[in-house]
Order: structure tokens, then C-alpha cells, then sequence
């Protein structure tokens, strides 16, 4: 369903995600003046499997929320779990988070895509004049693994401009001898520079979150 876009339609979703891009970048910015507790791009990867087994831990409430079973969460569906995590977002907010997480433009979120809305839901939240919101998410451990990649994505952040780029990402590769990811694995739109949730996809490949997909449709 993603060519049913109309022209209309298309330059409205450009528009949504431009507005939110720009909310991601202030919120990062806001991050970053308190710096990082990241010490190396290591420090990054030795965080992977526990990042990896606590962003697993969230398929169940991925289920809980995929009230018809259909294996992704509409727009519905999402505003309904926002009603019951108490995440104090305007219906644009949500529509605009829905369409800028939703890759395919099926309008239907896969389990990666909404582990992506919650991780942004975390960083917008830090918006001082929403802050109680952040706290209403009842899922401590889960908000711990969001901090440790807003901590992750700061580092990289060098300049503290909101966006890592190539430079900076190799930059921080080079500092350590195991680190095998790339900028262009992230870059999506090819423009040299990585926002928060183009960060956000791409490690959710690096740990394998889109295999688990993967593996229980072939063990239906």
C-alpha cells in the first residue's frame, strides 16, 4: 500500500516529518548540553545485548496493543496504547509519530518501528512543559534501555548540532578497533547526516530486533 500516496498526501508527510525532525533535533540538543556518560564507541557496543534483551522484552506489549493480532498496530491501536501507558500526546503529535515511524506507509507499525515511536515518545518528552508525561510511561527498565541510546546517539553527536554525521561516525569508529558499522548503514535519505531516528532503525537491525519478526513467521 505504500505507492497509495497521492501528491497531496506525500508533501503533507514531508511536511509532518520536517516538523518533527526539527522537534527531534531540539529535544537531542537540550540532551546534549548535559553530555554523555559514553566513554567510547566501545561503551556502545558492549551495551548491544543488554539493549538487545531489554527492547525484546517489549513484544509483549507489542502484542497487548495489536488488539486484532494482525502482527503490526494501526493508528487506532496506537492511540489507544497511548491512553493506557498515560502519554500525554495531542492526536497530531500521534498521527505525526505514526507517520514518521511507519517506514512502509502500510499504516500498520511492526514490533521495530514501534519500539522506534517509544524511544522518540522518550526524547520529546524531555520537553520541559510535558515532563510529568515521560514519567507516566510505567515502564522504568524499558526507559533506562531509551537513555542508554540517547546517551549512545549524544556521544556520536560531537558538535552537539542534533544529527551525527559521517565524519563524526567515523570519527568515533576509529577510536576503537571493533567497531564495524558505517554512517551510510544508518543514512537513509543519503544526505551525509543521521538524526535520532534514522539512529534508532539501524540499530534495531544491528541487534537483530527485525529477525525476530523474521523468526516466528516461520515458525507459524
Amino acid at each position: 500500500m505504500g505507492g497509495s500516496f497521492g501528491k497531496g498526501d506525500a508533501s503533507k508527510a514531508c511536511i509532518t516529518e520536517t516538523k518533527l525532525e526539527t522537534k527531534m533535533v531540539e529535544a537531542m540538543q537540550r540532551r546534549a548540553s548535559k553530555g554523555s556518560s559514553m566513554k567510547s564507541f566501545n561503551s556502545i557496543i558492549l551495551k548491544f545485548p543488554k539493549i538487545d534483551e531489554s527492547l525484546r522484552k517489549c513484544k509483549d506489549i507489542f502484542k497487548q496493543f495489536d488488539e486484532d493480532g494482525n502482527g503490526a498496530i494501526d493508528p487506532q491501536e496506537l492511540k489507544h496504547c497511548f491512553q493506557i501507558l498515560e502519554i500525554n500526546c495531542t492526536e497530531e503529535e500521534i498521527n505525526d509519530l505514526f507517520e514518521a515511524c511507519d517506514i512502509n506507509d502500510d499504516m500498520g507499525m511492526k514490533f521495530n518501528e514501534f519500539i522506534v515511536l517509544l524511544c522518540l515518545v522518550y526524547l520529546l518528552k524531555e520537553d520541559p512543559s510535558a515532563l510529568h508525561a515521560k514519567t507516566r510511561m510505567g515502564m522504568p527498565n524499558l526507559e533506562a534501555t531509551f537513555e542508554t541510546l540517547v546517551d549512545a546517539f549524544v556521544f556520536l553527536d560531537k558538535n552537539k548540532d542534533g544529527y551525527v554525521s559521517k565524519s563524526e561516525m567515523i570519527q568515533a569508529i576509529n577510536e576503537t578497533t571493533s567497531g564495524e558499522r558505517s554512517s551510510e548503514e544508518m543514512d537513509w535519505d543519503k544526505n551525509g547526516m543521521v538524526n535520532f531516528k534514522e539512529f534508532l532503525f539501524a540499530f534495531t537491525r544491528w541487534v537483530g530486533i527485525d529477525d525476530i519478526e523474521d523468526e516466528e513467521e516461520e515458525n507459524v
